[in-house]
Formats: structure tokens, sequence, C-alpha cells
């Protein structure tokens, strides 16, 4: 069978695979679970500085299998009890990514010492929720915001910083670039696309807070080609997010740039077994395309491209 260790952020992971963060991370037996059913590596819930009870019901909305539209407003225990849940994971051997958000510059560099403290592997940082107010997104949308946090979490901490991006914005490649000058060891690309729904019987949104985010396969399109930009944009790595829900779609990340790729959707369709499927399925169609490692996938749409195209010096 092919090999399917990658390395990405300073972190050696068995497989590209790792769960997303947003998706089965709340507690460390979660964690633990997707670890223990195939997973290279997990990422936490989004952690802030203190408990938050996120929006109220409604805050998801499935449309079959293309994904699900939801507007959670990132809730979550706080730091202070959050050292226990990661101590769980940890104890069952899994590579703990922890995942922070906050208000400013500050306010993440505190949240990521309290995350080293708590022994996670690496960090990334949640430049890109696209529904909750002062956070995510509307701080992560400006290269210059994304410089200067970055910055200022690497400065406080030893661990490798990973950079989540937000899709929507006129181009992530310049924050892709923001987050390299800021000295990210690596970029998340993508969180979800901003959306909504509108009830036409109740004559209003569907979601409680209105405007969501969109996630699954029906992203997938614009996760690649963000991937494929930012793959061209910058040299650290860049780790793939968005509509993976088979081998076949893991494989097209890799091919535009990807070392890793996180799980989220197709977690909630079919559960943490996905991860188990996963690995057996890519492992099989490597076998199947004669490759003996990832290595030899990673970024192999740019060579083609530039080979067909005569462009090879440009890239």
């Amino acid at each position: 069978m092919a090999d399917l260790s990658t390395r990405v952020a300073g972190l050696a992971l068995r497989n590209p695979f790792l769960l997303a963060s947003g998706i089965w991370g709340e507690t460390g037996e979660s964690l633990r679970g997707a670890y223990e059913a195939g997973a290279g590596g997990v990422i936490t819930k989004s952690i802030g500085r203190a408990p938050r009870t996120g929006y109220p019901n409604p805050t998801v909305e499935m449309y079959d299998r293309w994904g699900f539209l939801n507007a959670m407003g990132l809730p979550n225990p706080g730091i202070g009890e959050y050292p226990r849940e990661i101590a769980i994971a940890r104890a069952a051997g899994a590579p703990v990514i922890g995942s922070v958000f906050g208000h400013d510059a500050e306010e993440f560099a505190e949240l990521a010492e309290a995350m080293e403290g708590a022994g996670v592997a690496a960090l990334e940082l949640n430049l890109s929720c696209p529904h909750a107010e002062g956070l995510g997104a509307e701080i992560g949308s400006e290269p210059e915001a994304v410089e200067r946090i970055t910055r200022a979490v690497v400065s406080r901490t030893r661990l490798p910083v990973i950079a989540k991006l937000t899709p929507n914005t006129h181009d992530i490649a310049a924050l892709a670039r923001a987050a390299e000058r800021g000295g990210a060891s690596a970029v998340s690309a993508i969180n979800t696309v901003r959306g909504m729904a509108i009830d036409v019987h109740l004559r209003r949104p569907t979601l409680a807070h209105g405007m969501g985010g969109l996630s699954g396969p029906a992203i997938k399109p614009v996760g690649l080609a963000c991937v494929f930009q930012i793959h061209r944009a910058v040299r650290i790595p860049v780790i793939g997010v968005g509509g993976i829900v088979t081998a076949e779609d893991a494989l097209e990340y890799l091919l535009a740039g990807a070392r890793a790729v996180q799980i989220g959707t197709a977690v909630a369709l079919d559960g943490i077994g996905v991860f188990g499927t996963l690995v057996r399925d890519l492992g099989r169609r490597l076998d199947e395309l004669g490759v003996a490692g990832l290595e030899e996938l990673i970024g192999a749409a740019h060579r083609t491209e530039a080979a067909s195209s005569g462009t090879g010096d440009a890239l």
C-alpha cells in the first residue's frame, strides 16, 4: 500500500486527513474517537477566552448531501475549561491542533499561550468564521490584520502557527502572503462560504442569526481554487478544507497543492468511521495510479499546467 504519511507545519502525520475544527471536536472523547477511527490528527473546536453559548436555534440548515448552512456563533466552554479535554485526546496519542479565536492580536496571543500550556502540537488561528460579529472573517479579511495577529501569536509561542483563511475576500492569496510574512508555518483554506436561506412560508431567514456559512461538497470547487492560488503565492504549506467526502476529493486537493486536508461535513454525514474509509480508499487509489507516496502528488497539477502551457519558468 502507498505511503500516506505527510508532514505539515512541523507535524508528522500518519495520513493527510485531519478532523476539521467545529465538527466533533468539543470534547476530549470525541477528539480521541476521531483519531482512533483513523484520522491523522485532530483540530479542536475554536476556543475563546471565556465561555460562549453561541446563537439561538435554529443554527443549522441541511441540503441533502450537498452540505450545511450554519450559524453556530462559536459556542465553546472557554480556555479555562478546555485543557482537560485536550489531555484526553493527547493520552490517545493524537496530534492535537488547538483552534483559537479572538477580537484582536493580544487576545489571540494570550489564547495561544494557554493552548501551548495545555500541550497542543500546533495552533490554528480562526481568522475566517463568516458570521461572528467582531471575530473571524470580520478581522481576517484584511491582509494587515492577518499579518498583525499572526505575528503577535508567533512572538508568544514556540508552536507551529496555522492561519485559517476566509474565502469571503477578493484576494485570498494576499491573505496567505500576509500570514507568511507574519511567521505562519502553514495556512488552512478555506472556512465556510457566507450564505443564507429564507423560509418562504414564515418570510424570514431560516437561521436565527440570518446569515451563515455554507460547507460541504457544494463549496469544493471554491476550496480547490483557493488552494491552487495559495500554493502559487507562498512557500509555506497549505492545508485544504472544503467539501472533501471521498478519497478522490482529497486527491484533487493534493494535486492543487495541499499537504493535508480537513474533514468536516463528511463526519457529520457519515460519522467518524469515514476516516477509516478515506484512508483505505486513498491508499487503494494511489496504488492504482502507481504512486508510492503523497510527495509525488502534492502540487502536481501546477507542474502539469506549466508543461502544457510552456510557462514552467514562471511558476
